[in-house]
């Protein structure tokens, strides 16, 4: 369907080397897309954009740390310089750091936010200054279901993926007037490198089937067709909207 076709459009992902933002960069790049592979390990980016490579996939790289305002900007103006402009970001760069929070320490907060939070206002500035000057574009962040939900142990990150959604809502009022697309999406529990403790611990997984009412983990690839819609023409008038893709978690008790 041609809504949901990406060809000629050039996506940018970060955190694009593991995980969520590798499974989204295929998908992307599955619908059409050129897709631009972002990570701080040029090794590991460049293993991961070979293996995209040998499944079809049309990719770039692109090494800078999206906690660096200022190499983000420079980063992407070159890209813009070199003529190869951003039709769609996915600020999908991430951590988790679990402690009680009465303990927690302060440095790993300000980790968290600055990976987080920081990394989604930095690359989407970054990015939508040169997407104003063309009159569209499409920005995602990626959420959690700790947007809508705490557990113990996350305060911090639950923080700042509320900030996310936050964040999301705010580009959209101020970006919306100039033909930009800014939506969110809020992953339930999927199985990762980030949720590799609790993917091994089977206390935890019993609790997460009897929980979600789909009753599993979540796979990476489920992730895909969200991220193609909003990514896509046809989405063309959803704005400042946050998707939550859980197997149900947060509508029910």
């Amino acid at each position: 369907m041609t809504l949901f076709d990406l060809t000629g459009r050039r996506a940018l992902i970060t955190g694009a080397s593991m995980g969520i933002g590798y499974a989204l960069a295929r998908g992307l790049a599955a619908a059409g897309a050129t897709v631009v592979l972002n990570a701080r390990d040029a090794r590991r980016l460049e293993a991961a954009a070979a293996a995209l490579r040998e499944q079809g996939a049309n990719v770039e790289t692109s090494v800078f740390d999206v906690t660096d305002g200022a190499g983000v900007r420079a980063a992407v103006d070159q890209m813009e310089t070199e003529g190869r402009a951003i039709d769609i970001l996915v600020n999908n760069a991430g951590m988790q750091h679990r402690g009680p929070l009465e303990d927690f320490p302060e440095e790993a907060f300000d980790r968290l936010m600055k990976t987080n939070v920081y990394s989604a206002f930095f690359v989407g500035q970054a990015v939508a200054r040169h997407m104003i000057g063309r009159g569209r574009g499409k920005i995602l962040n990626i959420a959690s279901v700790q947007t809508a939900l705490a557990r113990p142990g996350i305060a911090p990150y639950t923080a700042t993926k509320g900030a996310v959604a936050n964040l999301t809502k705010g580009m959209a009022t101020d970006w919306a007037k100039y033909g930009l697309n800014c939506n969110a999406i809020a992953p339930g529990y999927f199985e990762t490198p980030l949720n590799a403790a609790l993917v091994a611990d089977p206390a935890f997984s019993e609790w997460l089937a009897k929980r979600t009412p789909q009753g599993r983990w979540g796979r990476v690839e489920e992730l895909v067709g969200a991220a193609v819609f909003l990514a896509s023409d046809a989405s063309s008038f959803v704005n400042g909207h946050t998707l939550f893709v859980d197997g149900g978690i947060t509508a029910s008790l």
